[in-house]
C-alpha cells in the first residue's frame, strides 16, 4: 500500500512529508493504554488469568469475530474483534507489563518452538532492568518503539517503497527539536483520559475540524488472508514443502504445518508469522540460486 500511494503521490510532487514517529513520540499506539489497566489486571491471580487466556485461545479469533458480528446487530461493537482478544489472552498470561509489552510486539512467544536450536540475542526489548530508566510503563514502552519498531519497519517500509517510485521523504516529527520536546512532556499530556496523543490533537483541532480525524486507528496492510488462501496459496505451498524444509535445516516442520493447516482451514491468528517464514524461504531460495 505504501509503494501505490508513493506511486500516485510521485506524479504531483518530488518530495512528500511523513507523519511517522508520532505515534513513538507522542504516545499514539492502542498498546500504551495497556499500563493504564496493569493494575487492575495483576491483582488477579495469575492462575485464574492464564485459565482465562486458555479459554479465549481455544475460540479462533475469526469465529470471535463473527460472534461479535451478530452482537453488533443489537449493539454496536468495535471492528476486528477476534485480533483484539488475542491480544488480551497474550496479557492476561503475562508475568509483569513489560512482559506483556513484550508479547504484545512478538509474532510467537517462544523462537525455539519455530528455528531448530534457536536462542533470542538480547535486544532493546529484552535488557534487563532498562525500565527503571523511565517515568513509566507507558514512557518505556514508547522508548522501545522507538528504538525497534519505527526504525527497523516503519521507516524501512517508507523509505524503500517511496525511492522505488523516485520520491523523497522528510519525516518531521523526527527533527531533533521535536523528538527533544516530546521527551520533556510528562506522559500525561500525551495520553489523557484514554485518548491517544492527546497533545497534537490539541495542536490540530485549532486547523482541522475535529469529525475529520475522530476516527477509529486503522493499520495500513495488505489483504494477506485473500492472498494466501487465494492466488499465492500454490506458492506458498511449495516453499513451505515438507521434505524442503527438512532439507533445508533450519524450522520446527511439524509446528510450521500445524500453523500452515489452521490458517487454510481459517484461523487468522498466525498470517503475519507465517509470511515472516515465507520472506525467509524466498531469501533463501534467492541465494541459492545467486550461488549457482
Amino acid at each position: 500500500p505504501t509503494f501505490l500511494v508513493s506511486q500516485m503521490a510521485k506524479q504531483d510532487v518530488t518530495v512528500s512529508l511523513s507523519g511517522d514517529g508520532g505515534d513513538e513520540l507522542f504516545c499514539g499506539y492502542n498498546r500504551y493504554g495497556l499500563a493504564d489497566h496493569w493494575g487492575r489486571i495483576e491483582k488477579v491471580p495469575v492462575g485464574m488469568r492464564k485459565m482465562v487466556s486458555n479459554g479465549i485461545d481455544l475460540i479462533q479469533p475469526d469465529t470471535w469475530d463473527g460472534v461479535f458480528q451478530q452482537i453488533s446487530k443489537f449493539k454496536k461493537m468495535p471492528d476486528n474483534m477476534g485480533n483484539k482478544l488475542e491480544k488480551f489472552a497474550r496479557v492476561m498470561r503475562s508475568d509483569t507489563i513489560q512482559d506483556a509489552y513484550f508479547s504484545l510486539v512478538s509474532e510467537i512467544d517462544c523462537s525455539n518452538k519455530v528455528v531448530i536450536g534457536a536462542t533470542e540475542p538480547e535486544t532493546w526489548l529484552s535488557k534487563v532492568g532498562l525500565n527503571a530508566s523511565f517515568e513509566d510503563a507507558k514512557q518505556h514502552m514508547m522508548f522501545m518503539d522507538a528504538m525497534t519498531y519505527l526504525p527497523d519497519d516503519i521507516l524501512v517500509k517508507v523509505d524503500r517503497a517511496a525511492m522505488a517510485n523516485s520520491l523523497e521523504t522528510r519525516v518531521p516529527f523526527l527533527d531533533h527539536r521535536v523528538v527533544e520536546l516530546s521527551w520533556r512532556l510528562p506522559t500525561t499530556m500525551k495520553m489523557h483520559e484514554g485518548k491517544t496523543k492527546w497533545i497534537l490533537r490539541q495542536v490540530l483541532y485549532q486547523y482541522v475540524p475535529q469529525q475529520l480525524i475522530e476516527r477509529p486507528k486503522a493499520g495500513f496492510s495488505i489483504p494477506l488472508g485473500d492472498w494466501l488462501r487465494g492466488p499465492l496459496r500454490d506458492w506458498a505451498e511449495n516453499l513451505l514443502d515438507e521434505q524442503r524444509l527438512t532439507q533445508e535445516g533450519y524450522f520446527n516442520v511439524t509446528y510450521i504445518h500445524d500453523k500452515w493447516r489452521d490458517y487454510i482451514e481459517g484461523s487468522d491468528q498466525f498470517k503475519s508469522f507465517l509470511w515472516n517464514i515465507l520472506m525467509f524461504q524466498v531469501w533463501l531460495e534467492e541465494q541459492a540460486a545467486l550461488v549457482n
